[in-house]
């Protein structure tokens, strides 16, 4: 696609991205980046809270699992469309599903309704990332370009800091419903900000290479998730849909994915797999924390959404760290250091959580609290680590290519460990058996295998 627009052409390297020519812009798809991250750390803190109001607790994971599905077939369509037309066209469209999304969950009656407003702003907030990143790069010079993707990063690390807190404030002000709708608004003001700039915007297509198939898998890919979670806790013919749904899944993978990532091939297989595995024990991990937290130890929504912030701080912490230390540590061994931490954060979370299961009423909520806190460390270590370590591993002939299957490893493992836990965490339920126990114990094995694709990554 070009890259000539008025903006860029004229005096771009001697501006900053807080310049006249650039602000409103900047500010407008900061903030599109921090609404669709804040979304996932409010969603985190109220979810309990809405899946007993609504008297959905048996699809509480799909809530979850389903915009992390539908967010890969928002990545795949955003990405062919602004390679066929420009990203103009798919940043509205993301905007509005996006905000149609966040309408249908603050409005829902029912679980059933919320989770389809979750596919929607899943679909919407895929989509979206992946069209402000194209808008990046034809708006901004090459030279202004790190200090916007910076500036994205803490777009992500803001709302882990202040999003938990200010979800507890809203929904115990306003109610749940407003951390969803409340949201609306102010993506329509980032619209009337990067609006000038996307009329502006000249474009061209160039064609694309990416065939249309790979929009038709990453849409059955997240289909069978879903599917997966809907029948996993039945039993009969619908159990055995499931086994089918993910043997779905697995297939669909195989296409999206660099071969031999699946069963961990040493190479960019292998660093695609660490992504995939990384996002699968930490979020599955993630999801029941402030659930854990209120059911064993009595916390409130606000005392334990403090488990969110801190994670996001030390995430950012540990970020940096390993960025410091640059080439001092070569990408596998930060991979493989950064894997082993989140394995014990989690096999810490849950030795904290069998222990309060026993009767040890003594227990502080720190230490899980602390666990989690380590696991979310380890992340902050490794989990860059595999971006860098796929672009050193790419060309220019495939550089787009992998880093859509990176996206995709990162989102479907997530998606997957969460739709199994949620199946697992139901059975275990009816089976009279520990739920917390057997999701940790879930997430602790995919841990485990994280570490040994981060140690192929050479």
């Amino acid at each position: 696609m070009s890259r000539t627009t008025p903006s860029t052409t004229t005096d771009g390297d001697r501006v900053g991205i807080l310049s006249p020519t650039y602000l409103a812009t900047t500010v407008g798809m900061f903030g599109l980046i921090a609404f669709v991250a804040f979304e996932a750390m409010a969603v985190t803190t109220v979810m309990p809270t809405v899946a007993r109001d609504l008297d959905g607790l048996g699809l509480y994971a799909l809530s979850f699992a389903a915009p992390l599905a539908s967010g890969v077939v928002g990545m795949v369509g955003a990405g062919m469309w602004s390679d066929r037309a420009g990203p103009r066209g798919p940043l509205l469209v993301a905007m509005l599903l996006f905000s149609l999304g966040l309408l249908v969950c603050g409005t829902a009656p029912s679980m059933e309704v919320l989770i389809a407003g979750r596919v929607l702003q899943g679909l919407g907030g895929g989509a979206l990332v992946v069209g402000v990143y194209v808008v990046v790069g034809l708006l901004y010079p090459s030279v202004l370009q790190p200090a916007i993707f910076a500036s994205f990063a803490a777009a992500w690390v803001l709302p882990a800091l202040f999003g938990p807190g200010l979800a507890a404030l809203v929904a115990g002000a306003l109610g749940w419903r407003w951390v969803f709708t409340g949201t609306i608004l102010l993506v329509l003001l980032a619209l009337v900000l990067i609006a000038p700039a996307l009329r502006r915007m000249q474009v061209h297509a160039e064609g694309t290479t990416t065939p249309v198939s790979r929009l038709g898998w990453a849409c059955v890919a997240a289909v069978a998730v879903l599917v997966l979670e809907l029948l996993g806790s039945a039993s009969g013919a619908a159990a055995a849909g499931a086994v089918g749904a993910l043997v779905v899944v697995l297939v669909a993978l195989a296409r999206l994915l660099p071969a031999g990532t699946l069963i961990g091939r040493r190479g960019l297989a292998a660093v695609v797999a660490t992504r995939g595995l990384l996002s699968a024990a930490f979020f599955c991990a993630e999801a029941y924390v402030v659930y854990v937290l209120q059911d064993r130890w009595g916390l409130s929504v606000g005392q334990a959404g403090v488990a969110l912030t801190l994670v996001g701080v030390v995430w950012a912490l540990a970020s940096q760290v390993q960025s410091r230390l640059g080439t001092r540590i070569t990408h596998t061994q930060a991979m493989r250091t950064g894997t082993t931490v989140v394995l014990v954060g989690i096999v810490g979370l849950t030795v904290c959580v069998a222990l309060r299961a026993s009767g040890s009423a003594a227990l502080p909520a720190a230490l899980p609290v602390a666990a989690y806190v380590l696991a979310g460390a380890g992340m902050g270590f490794a989990y860059p680590r595999t971006s860098v370590a796929m672009l050193d591993a790419s060309t220019d002939r495939d550089r787009g290519l992998n880093t859509s299957a990176l996206s995709v490893a990162d989102s479907m493992g997530a998606a997957l460990a969460l739709s199994v836990a949620g199946v697992a965490f139901a059975g275990a339920e009816r089976g009279g058996i520990d739920p917390f126990l057997v999701v940790y114990g879930l997430a602790g094995a995919l841990g485990a295998v994280g570490v040994l694709a981060a140690v192929r990554t050479r």
